[in-house]
C-alpha cells in the first residue's frame, strides 16, 4: 500500500517499503512506481520533475517513462481508483496479481488517512482484532460496543457510533481480514449498511510501520445523495475523526510492540502519527 489515489499525482514522491526506496509519479492517468535511483549515477529520482508524462532525473536530465530501460524497470503497480498499490517479489511471500480488495460501495462519502507508527504491520492488525478495547479507549467515538459473534476468521460486534453529543446511531460490525496486512471493518446491519472501513499495514523499513485506512461510508436514506454531493466539505471531517482514534491506536500498537522485545520506553522514538502528505515525502522523514 502506498497511499490514496488522489495524492499519487504526476509530482514525484519518495516511498520507503519493504527496506526498498522507491519513487512513485504519474505517466499521465498511470501509476508509475520504480526503484528511486537513477541507473546513471544513483540520483534520487524523487527530486525530479515529470515533464511531458516522463520523470526527469535532477542530477543530468536523463528521464524515465512507464517503459523499462537499461538499469531502471517500473514495478508492478495498481490504482484501484481510491488506493494505490506496488508489487514487491523479494520478501519472501507468493505475490498476487492485483491485491485482494474487500467488496466496496459504488459511491460513498470517502477519506483516507495515512499515518505511521513504531512497531510491526501485525500490531496494527491486532489492535483492529481488539474490538473490546474500543468504547473504553475511544468514548469520543463510541458509546458503547459488545461482541455479538465471534468465528475463526471473523468477529462482528454491536456498535453505538456517536453523531453529535448524546446523539448515537447504532450498527452491526463485522471485522475481517481479506489479507495479513489488512483488516475491514464492514457494516452489515443498521443505518449505512455497506459501509466499510480499510486499514492497511505496509512495513516500510526497521521498525517502522505505515497505517493506512480508507473510509467509505454510503447509505440508502434518500438525503444520502445530498451527503455525498458535499464530499468536498465533508472529507476532511471523516479523516480527523479516523486520525483522531489513530492516534491513540498507534499508541497502543507501539506499546505491543516494545512489549514484545522488552525495550524500554527511551528506545522508542515516537513518531507524531501524522498524514504522510503533510510533514514527509512518504518515507517517514522531516523536511
Amino acid at each position: 500500500m502506498l497511499d490514496a489515489s488522489v495524492r499519487c499525482g504526476e509530482q514525484p514522491r519518495s516511498f520507503w517499503i519493504c527496506g526498498q526506496p522507491l519513487v512513485a509519479f504519474r505517466s499521465g492517468a498511470q501509476l508509475v512506481v520504480a526503484r528511486d535511483r537513477c541507473p546513471h549515477l544513483g540520483a534520487a529520482l524523487s527530486g525530479g520533475r515529470v515533464r511531458a508524462g516522463r520523470l526527469v532525473c535532477p542530477w543530468h536530465g536523463l528521464s524515465f517513462g512507464a517503459e523499462p530501460c537499461a538499469g531502471y524497470r517500473p514495478l508492478p503497480s495498481h490504482d484501484d481508483g481510491r488506493l494505490c498499490w506496488v508489487r514487491i517479489d523479494e520478501v519472501g511471500e507468493e505475490p498476487s496479481e492485483l491485491p485482494v480488495l474487500p467488496v466496496r460501495p459504488v459511491r460513498g462519502l470517502e477519506g483516507v488517512i495515512r499515518i505511521e507508527a513504531v512497531c510491526d504491520p501485525a500490531d496494527v492488525i491486532a489492535n483492529r482484532l481488539d474490538p473490546w478495547h474500543g468504547a473504553h479507549y475511544h468514548p469520543h467515538s463510541f458509546a458503547r460496543l459488545r461482541v455479538i459473534e465471534r468465528r475463526s476468521d471473523e468477529i462482528t460486534v454491536r456498535v453505538a457510533y456517536r453523531v453529535l453529543g448524546p446523539l448515537v446511531v447504532e450498527v452491526d460490525a463485522r471485522f475481517h481480514c481479506p489479507g495479513p496486512r489488512t483488516i475491514v471493518m464492514s457494516i452489515v446491519r443498521g443505518d449505512g449498511q455497506g459501509s466499510v472501513v480499510e486499514t492497511h499495514a505496509t512495513p516500510l523499513r526497521g521498525n517502522r510501520t505505515a497505517i493506512t485506512e480508507l473510509t467509505l461510508a454510503t447509505s440508502d436514506r434518500p438525503g444520502f445523495a445530498l451527503v455525498r454531493s458535499l464530499q468536498p466539505v465533508l472529507r476532511p471531517l471523516v479523516e480527523r475523526a479516523a486520525r483522531k482514534r489513530w492516534v491513540e491506536d498507534a499508541a497502543y500498537a507501539e506499546r505491543l510492540y516494545s512489549l514484545r522485545y522488552d525495550l524500554p520506553a527511551r528506545a522508542l522514538v515516537r513518531s507524531r502519527p501524522r498524514e504522510e502528505s503533510d510533514a514527509t515525502h512518504g518515507n517517514g522523514h522531516r523536511r
